[in-house]
């Protein structure tokens, strides 16, 4: 979905008018983020997702989306780069089992005082982060199709 498209389903269930008064704008600029956008329009008014990308982009820093991640109440996660080869399913599905592992193990350690320091969940969140990457890289893998010819091989009659 292109931004502008996003921003036009927003539109039918936000008020431009609110948005507009409050961001301290005009309410033609708001209506203007949900359209397409011309080629070569150098006027500087693309819409915030746009420029949010094109931040992204300029510094590639992924604790922008992280912040704004947050702002919504939720986490950034990063996708993996999917393998462009097919992959030996069970390796993978070591990793997820060995990630979930170590997530329960430091909840454990963290938790077997009663209590969990800043630090703690500072170092469950990094390890959650990492059990999401690599499990996201799993499905993604399976999306592409990249377990299918394994899949053929197991089903192929052993001779």
């Amino acid at each position: 979905m292109q931004s502008h498209e996003l921003l036009k389903e927003v539109l039918k269930q936000t008020s431009a008018k609110q948005i507009a008064a409050d961001l301290g704008l005009s309410l033609s600029l708001v209506y203007k983020w949900a359209e397409v956008p011309a080629q070569d329009a150098g006027s500087g008014a693309s819409n915030p997702l746009d420029r949010i990308d094109q931040l992204l982009k300029s510094t590639g820093d992924k604790r922008i989306a992280q912040w704004v991640c947050e702002r919504a109440g939720g986490f950034f996660t990063a996708n993996p780069v999917a393998a462009t080869q097919p992959v030996s399913l069970i390796p993978v599905t070591n990793q997820i089992v060995r990630e979930f592992a170590d997530l329960l193990t430091v909840i454990a350690v963290a938790s077997a005082d009663s209590k969990v320091t800043p630090a703690e969940a500072k170092q469950i969140r990094r390890r959650w982060e990492d059990l999401k990457s690599v499990a996201e890289g799993f499905i993604h893998a399976a999306e592409l199709g990249n377990f299918d010819e394994l899949k053929n091989e197991l089903k192929a009659p052993r001779p």
